[in-house]
């Protein structure tokens, strides 16, 4: 049997405003059973941006199956608030939250905030390398069982439970705990973009400090390469620095104004994947080619036996076949599938 493809997309739309827009795409993309949505977000100041991490926020209940996946940059926060802001995603979702790193890397974007000034791209990288540790420690800082919620005691926590991270870099000092349970994906899943360009043996010292980035957090790879043999040198490359476990998924343009597109696009991705693990999307207009995903492309993936026909799983982690990390913290014992505070919290919904 063929390997099945993992499939996301970008729902960026420019000028959009409006909640029902956003929505309509998700809806598009859930019936496609896309393992996640991304939304692009910036420091730059352009009017009509909607916050990507708020917007999927307002998503997550409206949504069941489909993983959400925000651009939000390290550079002029504090990794502590970033943490927090995922954590919460991950849990109004109920384990389908990601989180896109990005930098901001001009003047305009730091002037914005006033804080600092401009950095070469390297060191913003190396910042959101630290930023990344940073959440992943705070997310591990709750044990599972952290929470006890004992009426009789008035202990809502095992203190032993909870764990300072003691961080200390040359970017940030973070002492911890996270004032947060630990996520029900026990880390939200990180993605990072890279470009074949940033591999080269010429690459930039900012493409370099991406790649190290990428090599070391991310869980997932958005690729940006010419084609087959460009997807496979990179895809290589970079499973030599971050092992098996990273999921690579190449960018690749869907603009579907007719049968004939279509048609390309599933050539494209069922003849083109070079080494990759699936495709991330990106419709030149979403709502129309989101549509047409769900509709032509996807039922012939899956007439294939390339494609699913249906989520498996209810988590991010579930999708995209990313086990459910161990908390660093908590003694060697095995995780369990879900924290304990999210069956309490479901209890209490259903009650």
């Amino acid at each position: 049997m063929p390997r099945q493809l993992h499939l996301s997309a970008a729902v960026d739309s420019p000028g959009r405003f409006d909640a029902g827009h956003f929505t309509a795409l998700a809806r598009h993309a859930e019936r496609a059973a896309l393992d996640f949505v991304t939304l692009d977000d910036s420091y730059a100041p352009e009017p009509h941006r909607l916050d990507a991490l708020a917007t999927f926020a307002r998503l997550a209940p409206l949504t069941r199956g489909l993983g959400l996946v925000p651009t939000v940059t390290t550079t002029h926060t504090e990794p502590f608030h970033t943490s927090i802001s995922v954590n919460t995603l991950d849990w109004v979702s109920e384990g389908r939250a990601g989180w896109l790193i990005g930098i901001s890397d001009t003047e305009a974007q730091a002037r914005a905030f006033g804080r600092k000034g401009v950095a070469p791209a390297d060191e913003l990288w190396a910042e959101a390398a630290d930023a990344a540790e940073v959440a992943a420690r705070l997310w591990d800082s709750w044990e599972d069982d952290a929470e006890i919620r004992d009426v009789a005691t008035g202990r809502f926590i095992d203190r032993d439970k909870l764990h300072y991270i003691d961080f200390t870099g040359p970017h940030f000092s973070v002492r911890g705990p996270s004032i947060t349970p630990r996520p029900p994906q026990g880390r939200p899943v990180i993605a990072v973009p890279v470009s074949a360009a940033d591999l080269a043996p010429d690459a930039p010292a900012g493409g370099r400090a991406r790649v190290e980035t990428a090599a070391r957090y991310a869980d997932v790879v958005l690729l940006d390469a010419p084609g087959p043999a460009a997807r496979l040198t990179a895809a290589t490359e970079l499973r030599l620095r971050a092992g098996e476990g990273l999921r690579i998924l190449a960018r690749l343009t869907a603009d579907l104004p007719d049968g004939a597109s279509i048609s390309a696009l599933i050539r494209e991705v069922t003849e083109g994947g070079g080494g990759v693990d699936g495709f991330h999307l990106v419709p030149a207009d979403p709502a129309r080619d989101l549509a047409a995903v769900a509709d032509h492309v996807v039922p012939a993936l899956r007439e294939r036996g390339l494609f699913r026909t249906g989520y498996t799983g209810t988590t991010l982690r579930d999708h995209l076949g990313l086990a459910r990390p161990a908390n660093r913290y908590a003694p060697a014992t095995p995780a369990p599938a879900a924290p304990t505070a999210t069956a309490a919290a479901h209890a209490e919904v259903t009650r």
